[in-house]
Order: C-alpha cells, then sequence, then structure tokens
C-alpha cells in the first residue's frame, strides 16, 4: 500500500489537536518530521506522536527528500516563506487560513503553487461540516428556490471573561489583523463556497481597548487586533449577503450559523469543527425552523471536520489533485484575502479606543 510521507511546520495548539492526530488517523499517511521553533517543544510532541525526525529550521525539513508534502500550521505571517519554500523543494502543501498576510503575499503564493504544479490546500474548516455540505447540495438542487440572500452570525463572550488570555493571534505583527483574518476569511470562504464567487465586498473591524494576561508571559497587556468585524457583500449571481462575528458581544443565537434564503424558504447550517452539525429548513407557509436529517456522525459530538479535512488532504496528494467538490485551494485562499482586503480598505481603525 502506497504510503504519503508527511512533515509538519509548527507546533502549537492546533498542531496537537488538528494536524498531527488527522494526518496519523489516515491509514496511507506517516508524519516522518515535525518542525518548531523550541526543541524542547518539538522534541515533546513529536514523542507524544511518535515522529522521531525532528527541526527547528523549517529550511531543513523542506530540504528533507523523503517527503510528499508539508502542512503549515503557524502564525499567519509565516505562512507565504514557509509554503514558497516547500513548493519550491517539491512538496505538496497544505497551510493554514488566512493564506497570508495580505493579498500580495498570497498571489505570491498562488504563483509558487502554479510553478510547482503540486497540491496546494488551504485549511477552511467549514466546508467539512456534513451540515454545509448538505445545505450547498439542497441549494443547489432548488430546494429553497432561487437563493437572493445570504447571512452569517458568528459571536461570543469570550474576548471580555475574566479569565481571557492574549496569544499570538491577539498580536498584529503575527497576524495581520484579529477576527476579520482569523473567522472571516473561512465566512467569506463558505459563501463562496455555497453559493459562487464574491463580487463587491464592504464592512468594518472594531478594536476594543482590552488589557488581558498574555499567555506565554503572563504580562498584563494590551490585545492589539479587532475583537468584532461585520461585512456586506454581492455576488455575479445576483445575491446579496452579510456576515457579523464578535468575542465581544452577547451570543445571537445557540450556535454560530450559516442562512441561505430563497424565494421558497430558507436553510440554516451550524458552523463548528464538528461539535454542532445541524441543518434546519423553514418555509413561507411552515416558518418555524424544522431538523433535517443528516449522517449519523454529525451527531458524534466531536470536532469531526478536523479529521476529515486532514485525511482529505492525504487523498489529494496520492491522487496529485484536490478534490474540487470541496477541497479548498491556494485560488479559494487568495479570493476569501481579496475580500478581507475590502473590509480593511472600507474601514479604518480607531486610534482612540473604548
Amino acid at each position: 500500500m502506497k504510503k504519503v510521507r508527511l512533515g509538519v511546520i509548527g507546533t502549537g495548539d492546533f498542531a496537537e489537536v488538528c494536524h498531527l492526530p488527522g494526518l496519523k488517523s489516515h491509514p496511507q499517511a506517516e508524519v516522518v518530521a515535525l518542525c518548531g521553533r523550541t526543541y524542547e517543544r518539538t522534541r515533546q510532541l513529536g514523542d507524544r506522536f511518535s515522529i522521531s525526525e525532528i527541526h527547528t529550521d523549517y529550511r531543513e525539513l523542506c530540504r528533507r527528500d523523503d517527503l510528499d508534502g508539508v502542512t503549515i500550521v503557524t502564525a499567519n505571517a509565516f505562512h507565504a516563506e514557509q509554503a514558497i519554500t516547500a513548493l519550491s523543494y517539491g512538496k505538496h502543501v497544505f497551510c493554514e487560513k488566512p493564506l497570508g498576510m495580505n493579498v500580495t503575499e498570497a498571489k505570491e503564493m498562488v504563483r509558487a503553487a502554479e510553478k510547482s504544479d503540486k497540491v496546494h490546500q488551504v485549511a477552511f474548516t467549514f466546508r467539512y461540516g456534513y451540515a454545509v455540505q448538505e445545505l450547498r447540495r439542497r441549494v443547489q438542487e432548488g430546494d429553497v428556490g432561487k437563493p437572493f440572500y445570504v447571512r452569517i452570525q458568528y459571536d461570543a463572550w469570550d474576548g471580555l471573561r475574566p479569565d481571557w488570555k492574549v496569544g499570538w493571534r491577539q498580536r498584529t505583527a503575527s497576524t495581520g489583523g484579529g477576527l476579520l483574518f482569523d473567522l472571516g476569511s473561512h465566512l467569506f470562504d463558505i459563501v463562496h463556497f455555497v453559493l459562487g464567487p464574491i463580487s463587491t465586498v464592504t464592512g468594518f473591524v472594531h478594536r476594543m481597548r482590552r488589557r488581558c494576561t498574555e499567555t506565554e508571559s503572563g504580562k498584563i497587556i494590551d490585545a492589539e487586533t479587532d475583537a468584532l468585524a461585520a461585512a456586506w457583500f454581492t455576488q455575479p449571481n445576483g445575491v446579496r449577503g452579510q456576515w457579523f462575528a464578535s468575542m465581544i458581544t452577547p451570543p445571537f443565537a445557540e450556535y454560530g450559523y450559516l442562512e441561505v434564503i430563497g424565494t421558497e424558504g430558507a436553510l440554516k447550517a451550524g458552523l463548528s469543527r464538528g461539535t454542532v452539525d445541524i441543518l434546519k429548513i423553514s418555509r413561507p407557509s411552515k416558518p418555524d425552523w424544522e431538523e433535517l436529517p443528516l449522517p449519523k456522525e454529525a451527531k458524534d459530538g466531536e470536532a469531526h471536520c478536523l479529521g476529515i479535512m486532514m485525511r482529505s488532504f492525504v487523498e489529494a496528494c496520492l491522487r496529485g489533485t484536490l478534490d474540487g467538490n470541496i477541497d479548498a485551494s491556494f485560488y479559494d485562499g487568495l479570493a476569501a484575502q481579496q475580500c478581507i482586503e475590502e473590509v480593511l480598505k472600507a474601514t479604518a481603525l480607531p486610534d482612540t479606543l473604548v
């Protein structure tokens, strides 16, 4: 049985809960090498996942001739350089979102991918939810008539909890932006996945002054990035839509969701890593939301989207191409990055914070 030999760049929480266990859950995947900033952390994680080859320089990992592909699970600021390097050494690449820090970087990554002729995939997790996939199928088959509006809501109090801590995601230098980059990239992509390209975008971000404990140092510092973002958009097919994402407001609903509204009804899918995977329908003649059937795996309460997504990369490496019906390429990552940039153009981050 053919094996796909892989290296993982990054040793943070998401490497531990997603990339490493997800790759290793595929019977034809072998994680050969691991790269992290510090030897101690990398060695510890390598031992936990039975990975003997350890690096602290990603270039050394990318130069290995015994690897077929690389996954990148590092801060946004490092994505472009690491992905371009891996592609230049003939590796298939799976990269976390957002693809880069800006559109310029994302375009450079796309060019490198085109030149390499290797698999290039972006970690847009919501695509792998059973509810989202079924919603997409039903929309395409006309279950709710002609779609004319889409809305997404994803908010919580998390960023104002007394025990909330500042990590790399709240530093502009490492992320490029806060919730707009982290969650907004997912939300723009899921609209593109379900309903097609986005043509025009506007919106805003808001940064609230929050002095919190820094995860690494334990010091009290300011969070630098936006904690609330919103966008309004149009699509060439005439659909209009909006999304709202926040970590400083009370939850609007029981869970984050995607709604597609058509002339004959509406479909609502939960947005999560798989822990909330539910689909409902509402019609003008029967407005109460009715739950629709999904595969039994949707009810397992696990973050099943993560494993499905990582196994999809292994399958893509085996085929030599993505599954165009579900997987996101660097082109999709660029499309989301362009939408993010339009929101940044439309808003000004205030110097005086509340």
